[in-house]
């Protein structure tokens, strides 16, 4: 039941992944039926980031009253439902509404499993699981460039909509499994909430660290495509594909640290993985004429970022207490989409400014941020091996 239980949650996050990559790889030719600038995909990735901040603030209250399962399910639902919505679409201003519900499923979702997985599983399968979120990102993009071709933008949309609809099924007929393990930090009163949270040793470190590398991680999420097409001279259409290279190189990087990030730790894989991501951005800046750099560089620097996102979650019950890893990794979930709220559009606007080719420069200066942020966090709670307090080992 352990095994079956940890398939269903990771079926959860591969929902969790299916809309994240549709917005940039669908944007190249969306914003021009729409009418509106290439800018424009920064204010709706600002209103679903900004909706999921609410909704992590309010997971750990959310999961200590309904628990994991009942929060998990509501979220893929209300996720397709806004997915639905962007399906049937023909104005901008309908896409803004819809991407409220889009965010308030996400974040939800996002914290209450990492959470789960932080306090009951090991590093290795909060690895795995984030590589499932990588599996559901994947998808999206060759849904979406097929939709192109064949079809419009809105198809796309509708299909994955389908996908998580049946997902959400799936889930809602297994709830029982979950009662497999049982929290005594789930279905509590007590919260140590955000104040009480900022108090405790390190957490405005790891906040900001979060906050860094979720700018950069969303910034190459979202303007992958857009940075092929302006700057390589690739047409659309396939810029839509290859925005998926970027997540094949997380999805893979994540599938083999699951098999050595117990035997390093979650503090070493981190800065191995910022190492190889590093590596990547400077493909990025080589100057051939050629798009086959550039195309390396996207997987390089989705392989770099690999391990970085499971650890830093992975460590959070142990550095700071299983008790408050709930509030901590809700807080955790909020300040890196405000990363992921205002520095790709932020990016956006200083690229329309400039030109697309600063990408490179943006992307370094946001991983020197949170490596120092997360070192000093490490240092902070006493450089100890970071493993989970209360994982299995199944």
């Amino acid at each position: 039941m352990y095994s079956f239980l940890l398939a269903l949650i990771y079926l959860g996050f591969i929902s969790l992944g299916l809309p994240d990559s549709l917005v940039g790889s669908g944007w190249p030719v969306m914003h021009k039926e729409l009418g509106v600038p290439i800018s424009y995909m920064g204010i709706i990735t600002m209103v679903i980031a900004g909706c999921t901040i609410i909704s992590s603030l309010m997971s750990d209250r959310l999961t200590r009253k309904l628990g994991t399962r009942v929060v998990t399910v509501s979220s893929v639902f209300l996720t397709a439902a806004a997915l639905l919505g962007f399906s049937f679409s023909t104005d901008f201003k309908m896409l803004i509404a819809l991407a409220v519900p889009y965010g308030l499923g996400a974040g939800a979702i996002d914290a209450a499993l990492n959470n789960y997985v932080a306090l009951h599983y090991t590093s290795k399968h909060m690895s795995w699981l984030h590589c499932f979120w990588g599996v559901g990102a994947i998808i999206s993009p060759f849904v979406m460039g097929r939709a192109l071709i064949t079809s419009t933008w809105n198809t796309g949309y509708r299909v994955v909509a389908f996908i998580q609809i049946g997902i959400g099924l799936i889930l809602l007929v297994t709830l029982p499994v979950w009662k497999v393990n049982k929290s005594s930090f789930e279905k509590s009163s007590e919260s140590v909430g955000l104040v009480g949270a900022m108090k405790i040793r390190g957490v405005p470190f790891i906040l900001i660290g979060f906050f860094a590398y979720c700018a950069a991680e969303a910034t190459s999420m979202y303007w992958a495509s857009t940075y092929l097409v302006e700057v390589k001279d690739v047409s659309p259409e396939q810029a839509a594909k290859f925005a998926s290279l970027f997540y094949i190189g997380l999805t893979v990087g994540r599938f083999f640290c699951g098999f050595i990030t117990n035997k390093l730790g979650d503090r070493k894989m981190i800065n191995l993985g910022t190492v190889v991501l590093t590596c990547g951005i400077f493909s990025l800046l080589l100057p051939l004429k050629s798009a086959d750099a550039s195309l390396a560089g996207f997987v390089i620097i989705g392989f770099g970022c690999a391990p970085v996102y499971p650890c830093i979650i992975h460590s959070t019950p142990y550095n700071f207490g299983a008790e408050n890893s709930g509030a901590i990794i809700g807080i955790q979930m909020a300040s890196a989409y405000v990363g992921t709220t205002f520095i790709p559009p932020l990016f956006g606007f200083m690229a329309h400014r400039s030109s697309f080719k600063i990408l490179p420069f943006f992307l370094l200066f946001f991983i020197v941020l949170m490596i120092t942020m997360t070192e000093i966090t490490f240092r902070k709670t006493s450089n100890k091996n970071n493993i989970s307090i209360s994982s299995e080992d199944i």
